[in-house]
């Protein structure tokens, strides 16, 4: 066996002593805390090594669980690139859902039983829950209410919720949640077929109900890592401790601060609780920031503390050079977009050679459809990362779509029982029916119908030759003329107020509507966005990438532009109050706050945020002072390849409004740890790096350039690095 010195040699290891620290926690159930771009991988994959090597562990006895394939495949290529293949194959890596697979397996032989066959294919998972929404909605979903189905199902297994909870869950609902998740649940077994979540829960089932087959498991396996533990569900949680039971040789990488899938059933709780489920459990942190520049790290770490549902933990930067944060203010929400496409086409202009990254960052996938609607019009390449077409399909957009043709042919009376109760039509559901029904008869319009089922002077036949009138003249109007009259006169606002819809699906409409000549030309748009985006192929050439953050999750890029941070959008609710708030309303808006975390921790270099003329309540806690104008940003976007120097001026302002939090630190408790080699910050002496700790004295020696000054133990932190502005002791 080797000696770390020599492991380190040998392997050319280079980390630093959190990281180290975390590859030598072996023995005891330890939670590794990992600030956005500190190295996980890095330090997961020679943990491995050390394990094998300085321990004498077998391979074989090593489980890696990774979040998804992708994951497991990178790790596996890691760690077979440092350590060799034979190594890398000897160690198991899997995901959650493969674990599970080999334990139904395992079961199935020990029973004597077949094992349900796995539903893979999702289309067919789709085409089971729309015939079942039918059966009971009375209804055809449209590939949005499949989406949102599938989701909530999924939620409802990895949460392990009970029948109280999915009632509950069931009033946010347009549909019968419960009924379709039960009616689901017997049509599945009646196929012998389960789905990815039903493996979660028929192994955990499996392990709590057959000892052998977890004593099976606890023979092959005796040391688990598990990455993005914060990504993980309830119920992964729990077999995952059942894993862990014999021994609890357990290693558990994550951070609560980027836990961003809530609505996939991720459960952080678990990292909250790490030392109360496991006995002599140890949380280590990983707190250097090796992506971002300081600015960028000084502004998110302090942004991220204000939540409350997280462990203590500060993010510093290994980057010294400040970075570029800047705002471009835009009157409209509009305005973005014609911003990017200057963008888009200066990056046309560079360099090939120039490997520079930028992407476009937002929160759901509708607020980059008119910047697309842009792009693909003037051919600009970009690549899209993940594109989601289920814009298209919702409620909203299916509306306005119906509302067009139902007033281009007014003959159609499936289009009108459809629409007629969401305008200002004021006709009752049999009567429609019943117009519907004469007009089918006498093969006239449905306005014709109407008229004459109510007759002259009916307040009711008022109403109907009003929408035949602004029927007839949207149809000769621009798009977003058109649609303006839909949204307002017509009343279709109306119906979505009543309804409880969010409007931001009108915004876009709105928005892809200028520039087309007729409302029929908007409904052709649409169709052809939607087919763009379907069939889209990856542009490995294109400069500009568009993604939403929940796909950007675990990469980088040089320049970040984040799209629509205002509120109503992102965050889509604003919580005024933590004292009113519930736990589940605390839980959501942190996420959200978590998301925007995760979104700004991805710039590399340079930061720059959209800010239109409406609240927005992350900007002023990200930003609270920093307001650059849109010729500043311009310019900034602009320049080809800005030199950094170790304290920029664009990026010292950003860093000054984060002294006076730094400096109350010591008022809340909390010290400030100083280690040799650490870089200071001085006002008069500039920047420093401390040479020696005088411990009995209290004090430290910091060399600025070679010149050796001595000062009070520091108070604070400042651009990720410790500040002293005592005077010279």
């Amino acid at each position: 066996m080797l000696t770390l010195d020599e492991f380190i040699k040998e392997f050319h290891i280079m980390l630093n002593d959190q990281q180290l620290a975390a590859v030598q926690a072996i023995e005891e159930p330890t939670l590794l805390l990992a600030v956005p771009g500190s190295g996980k991988t890095t330090v997961l994959v020679t943990r491995i090594g050390y394990m094998v090597y300085c321990k004498g562990i077998a391979p074989e006895e090593i489980l890696v669980v990774t979040y998804n394939v992708a994951a497991k495949s990178d790790m596996q290529r890691r760690c077979k690139k440092m350590f060799g293949e034979d190594l890398s194959m000897r160690v198991e890596f899997r995901t959650i859902n493969g674990i599970c697979a080999k334990a139904i397996a395992m079961y199935s032989r020990m029973v004597g039983k077949q094992a349900f066959e796995l539903l893979s294919d999702e289309g067919e998972k789709a085409r089971i829950l729309a015939g079942i929404y039918q059966r009971i909605e009375h209804d055809f979903p449209s590939e949005n209410d499949l989406s949102d189905l599938a989701t909530r199902i999924t939620y409802i297994k990895n949460r392990m919720l009970s029948k109280e909870e999915i009632a509950r869950l069931n009033a946010e609902c347009d549909y019968d949640l419960a009924k379709i998740y039960e009616a689901y649940r017997r049509e599945m077994r009646a196929r012998s077929l389960m789905d990815f979540d039903d493996q979660l829960v028929y192994a955990y089932t499996m392990f709590r109900s057959a000892p052998a087959l977890l004593d099976a498991f606890w023979d092959r396996y005796s040391y688990i890592m598990v990455d993005e533990a914060q990504d993980t569900s309830k119920i992964q949680h729990a077999i995952i401790e059942l894993l862990a039971g014999r021994e609890h040789h357990l290693f558990m990488v994550g951070d609560e601060d980027q836990s961003i899938y809530g609505f996939r059933a991720a459960y952080p709780e678990a990292l909250l609780s790490f030392e109360d489920r496991y006995p002599g459990a140890r949380v280590l942190l990983m707190e250097t920031n090796y992506r971002s520049d300081a600015g960028i790290v000084a502004a998110a770490d302090a942004f991220i503390r204000q939540n409350s549902l997280r462990h203590e933990k500060h993010m510093r930067p290994w980057h010294q050079e400040a970075g570029t944060i800047r705002t471009i203010d835009i009157a409209r929400r509009k305005g973005q977009y014609g911003y990017l496409l200057k963008v888009a086409r200066n990056l046309m202009e560079k360099d090939a050679g120039d490997q520079k990254t930028t992407a476009v960052l937002y929160r759901d996938n509708e607020s980059a459809l008119p910047l697309i609607d842009l792009l693909e019009k003037q051919e600009i390449p970009y690549r899209i990362k993940n594109a989601e077409i289920s814009f298209f399909s919702h409620r909203i957009v299916n509306d306005i779509r119906n509302i067009i043709l139902f007033a281009a042919d007014t003959t159609n009376a499936e289009l009108f029982l459809q629409i007629y109760y969401k305008l200002q039509f004021f006709i009752k559901k049999a009567d429609a029916e019943a117009i519907c029904a004469q007009a089918k008869r006498e093969e006239i319009s449905v306005f014709d119908a109407a008229l004459s089922y109510y007759g002259e002077g009916d307040w009711t036949a008022g109403k109907v030759k009003a929408m035949r009138t602004h029927m007839a003249n949207m149809m000769r109007e621009p798009a977003d003329k058109a649609l303006f009259r839909i949204l307002n006169p017509m009343g279709y606002l109306d119906y979505v107020e009543r309804s409880g819809l969010k409007n931001t699906k009108t915004e876009i409409l709105q928005m892809l509507a200028q520039g087309e000549r007729s409302p029929l030309a908007l409904v052709e748009r649409l169709d052809a966005l939607a087919e763009i985006l379907r069939n889209k192929e990856d542009d490995k050439e294109a400069k500009l990438v568009l993604s939403t953050i929940h796909s950007s999750k675990g990469l980088e890029y040089d320049t970040v532009y984040l799209l629509d941070v205002a509120d109503g959008i992102f965050p889509e609710t604003v919580l005024t109050s933590y004292r009113s708030a519930d736990k589940e309303e605390i839980a959501a808006y942190e996420e959200e706050r978590r998301l925007f975390y995760v979104g700004v921790t991805r710039a590399k270099e340079n930061l720059i945020l959209f800010h239109a003329k409406t609240k927005s309540t992350f900007l002023e806690q990200f930003l609270p002072d920093l307001r650059g104008s849109e010729a500043e940003a311009e310019h900034i976007a602009k320049r080809p390849n800005p030199k950094k120097t170790s304290l920029q001026a664009d990026g010292q302002k950003a860093l000054a409004r984060f002294a006076s939090s730094r400096e109350s630190y010591s008022k809340q408790g909390i010290v400030p740890t100083v280690h040799p080699g650490d870089i200071v910050l001085h006002s008069k002496y500039g920047r420093g790096e401390v040479g020696a700790l005088l411990e009995k004295s209290g004090k430290i020696r910091v060399s600025f350039d070679g010149i050796n000054k001595t000062f009070a133990y520091p108070g604070g932190f400042l651009n990720g690095n410790l500040v002293v502005e005592e005077d010279e002791l």
